[in-house]
């Protein structure tokens, strides 16, 4: 058993909302892994389950940009919200997510060693090696996404707290719906999701979830735990996967019921492809 840090407690304590004395001994038993800790405490019935966007995050902001063949996702990192909210930063981010919904980049690194809209004479990554120079931080783009426009779907975009949250539903069913698109994609800045659906959630997870389950119920015969760990694990599915989850506009609806009823009224058949969930610093 070792002792762990304050911040690792400290951090433990901000993900769980366990007291910081059952945060210690729990980190000190799983030897400083916070993962490990998390899973002791929900053992101990004393945690739920924990999302991944609970982790320390660095500063900066994520931009959205489009163009008439995609839209692109960019989050570029600075090392305080200071300068993440300084207009040179907002406009160079706004300058980087056009640009790269122009240029249909294949990767991070082929955008960084493109030239410069903005100057030319430059390439991205020089262009980023100014703004360090000009706000005195380091700068840093950190990750991009492409998001292709087809007439086979619509995209749906949202940013939530100025920038630190982005979300992106692709929806199949032709183009047209990106009012819906665009309002499950607020579901999504909301809800957390992690999974599409439950078929999605790797099977270590899922054992994972039965193992704390059986170890919060004593004293019951087995073919009664197993009911209520598969119940569990429902939960963990209705939680944790898009489609199971209510709908934030409407709790009385899941976002399959949401689909089923939109393609109803549509006659078209709706459904999600794919979607996307960033928060600075993951």
């Amino acid at each position: 058993m070792t002792k762990s840090s304050a911040e690792l407690v400290k951090e433990l304590r901000e993900r769980t909302g366990v007291g910081m004395a059952k945060c210690k001994v729990a980190l000190d038993e799983a030897g400083g892994d916070l993962d490990k800790a998390i899973e002791n405490l929900r053992k101990q019935g004393l945690a739920s389950a924990v999302k991944k966007e609970g982790r320390e995050a660095k500063e900066g902001l994520i931009g959205i940009g489009e163009s008439d063949k995609a839209v692109a996702f960019i989050e570029i990192n600075s090392e305080t919200d200071f300068v993440a909210q300084n207009e040179k930063f907002r406009h160079f981010l706004r300058d980087l997510a056009n640009e790269a919904a122009e240029l249909h980049p294949k990767s991070l690194e082929a955008f960084l060693s493109h030239k410069s809209k903005n100057d030319p004479s430059l390439t991205i990554d020089e262009y980023r090696a100014l703004m360090v120079q000009s706000l005195g931080e380091n700068i840093q783009i950190k990750r991009l996404k492409i998001l292709t426009k087809s007439a086979d779907i619509s995209i749906g975009v949202y940013s939530h707290m100025g920038g630190k949250i982005a979300t992106a539903v692709e929806l199949t069913g032709g183009r047209g719906n990106e009012i819906l698109a665009r309002d499950i994609a607020m579901h999504i800045a909301a809800e957390s999701p992690e999974y599409l659906t439950a078929s999605e959630v790797p099977e270590e997870i899922k054992e994972r979830e039965r193992e704390i389950g059986r170890s919060q119920i004593k004293g019951k015969p087995a073919e009664i735990v197993e009911k209520i760990v598969e119940g569990k694990l429902k939960a963990f599915y209705d939680q944790f996967c898009l489609l199971n989850q209510k709908y934030v506009k409407d709790n009385e609806i899941t976002i399959t019921q949401l689909l089923e009823k939109e393609s109803k009224a549509s006659k078209k058949h709706l459904g999600i492809q794919a979607f996307l969930r960033w928060q600075v610093g993951e």
